[in-house]
């Protein structure tokens, strides 16, 4: 008796392959942050959504935008109008001032000092950004520093705007925000890079540093004492994401080269992003060897080889073949 025919056996439909989720965590790093949004283009011509995100400071800003279900191409649309409008915003930030700064912007010279970050954040996110976290389309954890505490608080409920502008409340330059009877601060001052706030959400975590290095003095060897003061946090924040690499990794670390950038610098824009082309194409790759060798790892048996076929030997294993250390 011949056998059937394979042509008349029922089809049976391959396994859809399963992507790897993803937990992102966004550092901080004032203007240098604006590189954010080609880090969320990635995910947007990927098709990839995070499962979880995490954010300090200008991280928790641009993060609260993508959790709340907006594209990267909306995001960077309204800063790039935002920060066209330079001297109305000076002047929209003036009349909202608490307390001297020497220069916000590098615009304008102010005679008087903190801001409110909620009005720098009333700025900086569009009108369509969830005012709860219960709203957002993404869970987020927002980091924030307690000032009496001196330790990190992590805000993953309530008022979405509040903890956003807690987080990116940097000392000498905006005011402290007061938060459930506490008073919280820029959470770069305790974790600037926060991806150990994700361990165990996701088969993957991604990490983008935009914290900067020292590029040395160039043309002017002494600093204002303004510059100083603004960027002895950034020194911080670079020593602590060193020292907590030496400990743990996550499993892509993209280290955005955006050095030459001041934390003021929001006027830069354009440069920025020019500047984080290269780690826009460099997370892309590495998210790409992820889906395929995540995707080759699930195909069904029957496809992965047939029995006519040498057995393969299994691909490496995903944590192995997405870790990067840095250098």
């Amino acid at each position: 008796m011949n056998p059937p025919d394979k042509a008349l056996q029922p089809h049976k439909p391959a396994l859809p392959a399963t992507r790897p989720s993803i937990a992102l965590a966004l550092g901080g790093g004032g203007a240098r942050g604006l590189a954010h949004i080609l880090m969320l283009e990635v995910f947007d011509e990927l098709g990839l959504k995070p499962k979880v995100i995490a954010g300090t400071s200008i991280g928790a800003l641009f993060g609260a935008a993508y959790a709340s279900g907006l594209s990267a191409r909306l995001i960077k649309a309204h800063t790039e109008e935002m920060l066209s409008q330079r001297f109305g915003i000076a002047r929209y930030l003036l009349s909202a001032r608490s307390e001297p700064v020497f220069k916000f912007l590098n615009v304008l010279p102010l005679r008087s000092s903190l801001l409110e970050p909620g009005v720098l954040l009333d700025l900086m996110l569009p009108s369509k950004v969830a005012r709860d976290f219960a709203d957002l389309a993404i869970p987020l954890k927002v980091v924030a520093t307690d000032f009496y505490a001196q330790e990190q608080m992590v805000i993953d409920q309530g008022d979405l705007r509040t903890a956003v502008a807690a987080s990116m409340a940097l000392p000498a330059l905006f005011t402290p925000v007061t938060r459930d009877g506490r008073v919280l601060m820029d959470g770069g001052l305790v974790n600037p890079l926060p991806f150990d706030v994700l361990n165990g959400a996701a088969d993957v975590t991604v990490a983008i540093d935009v914290s900067g290095a020292s590029l040395g003095p160039g043309k002017r060897l002494q600093p204002t004492a303004f510059a100083a003061l603004v960027s002895s946090s950034q020194i911080l924040q670079r020593s602590i994401v060193r020292e907590k690499l030496k400990a743990q990794q996550p499993d892509i670390y993209i280290d955005v080269e955006v050095d030459e950038f001041h934390v003021l610098e929001f006027h830069r824009f354009e440069q920025v992003l020019t500047a984080a082309g290269r780690a826009k194409e460099q997370l892309k790759r590495q998210l790409d060897r992820v889906l395929t060798s995540h995707s080759a790892e699930m195909l069904p048996a029957a496809e992965a080889h047939s029995s006519h076929a040498p057995r393969k030997k299994r691909l490496t294993s995903l944590k192995r073949l997405t870790r990067r250390r840095p250098a």
